[in-house]
């Protein structure tokens, strides 16, 4: 645990708390590093919509809402240390797992599995409610982080053997990317909860401040996670018959484009391309 310290919204009610002091800078925000970094995972997700809208399928679109919804969550967490909005942030995080999930495996201009999937994945999104959110302490902890990281980690072998098969460079290059930043933020995420004791105490006591870990890790989730769905997206345009193209956004951000012939306005993929637009 970061400090005892308490501040505008009380003593801290969630089963965690990170590495970062807290109250060390505003007296109403808990985690201010972990808070303004959150707002980068929204600023990811709502990109996300915006710029993929007449691009990529509503399957999509929920994901990159989901993501914003995530980072809105993150930054009440961070910002209060309140179990409710805690919650805010681990139940978006499981539910975009599973519509990842969903994406992976529904992944043919038909419908792959029957109707019963769907509904499979919400009876799970509702064991896993129950999990995170009527448990405590410790044990919600690791129920939690068991929960999601089993999500996690099959969506992302899943990933790797999708982009393995594709025959573009750019989706290739583009997961090594994704891959590689989300990679660094997991290492990022472990220490700084297995070395909170040396980055908290021991640095600052030689002038060195802490290099706020837990901070970085949702900014390079954010951007992994964005090149990451952004594979998956290709390949899906590349099973329905559609070519796109990788653009980016500052020269930072990517994006999907269709390109457009003559003038005519790009349009996404629909049920007339035998795709489910769900």
């Amino acid at each position: 645990m970061s400090s005892t310290t308490t501040g505008f919204w009380g003593p801290s009610t969630s089963t965690v708390d990170w590495c970062e002091t807290n109250y060390q800078h505003l007296f109403h925000i808990g985690e201010l590093f972990n808070s303004a970094s959150s707002l980068i995972l929204v600023l990811t997700g709502v990109l996300g919509v915006v710029l993929h809208r007449r691009v990529l399928e509503r399957r999509f679109l929920l994901a990159f809402a989901l993501l914003a919804l995530v980072g809105v969550g993150s930054t009440a967490f961070h910002m209060t240390l309140r179990r409710e909005h805690q919650m805010l942030d681990e139940l978006p995080m499981l539910y975009l797992a599973i519509v990842i999930v969903y994406i992976l495996l529904e992944d043919r201009p038909e419908r792959r599995f029957g109707s019963w999937f769907p509904w499979a994945l919400f009876g799970h999104a509702v064991l896993v409610t129950y999990l995170t959110a009527f448990t405590r302490g410790a044990v919600q902890f690791f129920l939690f982080q068991v929960s999601f990281a089993s999500l996690e980690f099959f969506a992302l072998g899943r990933t790797y053997f999708l982009q393995r098969r594709s025959p573009d460079a750019g989706t290739k290059r583009l997961f090594q990317l994704g891959i590689g930043a989300y990679a660094l933020a997991i290492v990022l995420w472990v220490s700084d909860i297995q070395f909170c004791p040396t980055l908290n105490e021991t640095l600052p006591a030689r002038g060195i401040p802490n290099p706020q870990f837990h901070a970085w890790w949702h900014v390079l989730v954010a951007f992994g996670f964005n090149a990451l769905l952004l594979v998956i997206a290709r390949e899906r345009l590349r099973t329905l018959g559609k070519e796109s193209q990788l653009r980016a956004v500052l020269g930072v951000i990517p994006r999907v484009l269709l390109p457009s012939r003559l003038g005519e306005q790009v349009t996404p993929p629909s049920s007339r391309d035998g795709a489910n637009p769900t």
